[in-house]
């Protein structure tokens, strides 16, 4: 009988995982980021330095994951009864998230520590999970609706553009900008 390695619900690994992201959290918080070590975050998480090692490669990839983890979205987004009101709504959520320092940190830290790109992918998947909910609020009220990769490319891309690489002036007004550039005016 051959053994799979996969991660169990509620499992040593799980406790492991959840454990170590509380200790990096801890910590960050404490002694801030810069003073992070591997042997300080095991320390803190009841695990031998080998642990995060073995899991994680390195400290950078390490503070990746926790950062994946933080960015996750925490409830669905708002319903705002139209299409347009609820990408607006999530726009400007998503952007004040993301411009905030915390949030320009983890978009940082989940992308330096993800040599294979699977974080970054995540990070798209949330965002792609949120837009698909307000979408199928739309459908649902028979309004017609883009695909959610075309409010990837619309909406979020130039936001992500923008908070990267050129972060003056990013404001509510160009969340609503975005939007309404990819669904028109409409009635509120």
């Amino acid at each position: 009988m051959s053994r799979k390695t996969m991660v169990r619900p509620g499992g040593r690994s799980a406790r492991v995982q959840a454990s170590v992201h509380a200790a990096v959290r801890e910590l960050e918080s404490e002694v801030g980021r810069e003073a992070l070590t591997v042997p300080l975050v095991a320390t803190r998480a009841g695990v031998t330095p080998s642990t995060i090692y073995r899991r994680w490669g390195d400290l950078q990839e390490l503070l990746s994951d926790v950062a994946v983890e933080r960015l996750r979205p925490e409830a669905a987004p708002e319903d705002k009864g139209s299409l347009s009101s609820d990408l607006e709504a999530w726009a400007e959520q998503f952007l004040e998230e993301m411009t905030a320092p915390s949030g320009r940190a983890y978009i940082r830290d989940a992308l330096l520590g993800d040599p294979d790109g699977n974080n970054a992918g995540q990070c798209s998947a949330y965002a792609a999970e949120q837009i698909d909910v307000i979408l199928d609020r739309a459908a649902a009220r028979t309004e017609n609706a883009p695909d959610v990769e075309t409010v990837l490319d619309h909406v979020v891309a130039p936001m992500m553009y923008r908070i990267l690489f050129r972060p003056d002036g990013l404001d509510t007004a160009y969340a609503r900008q975005l939007v309404a550039g990819l669904v028109g005016s409409t009635d509120r």
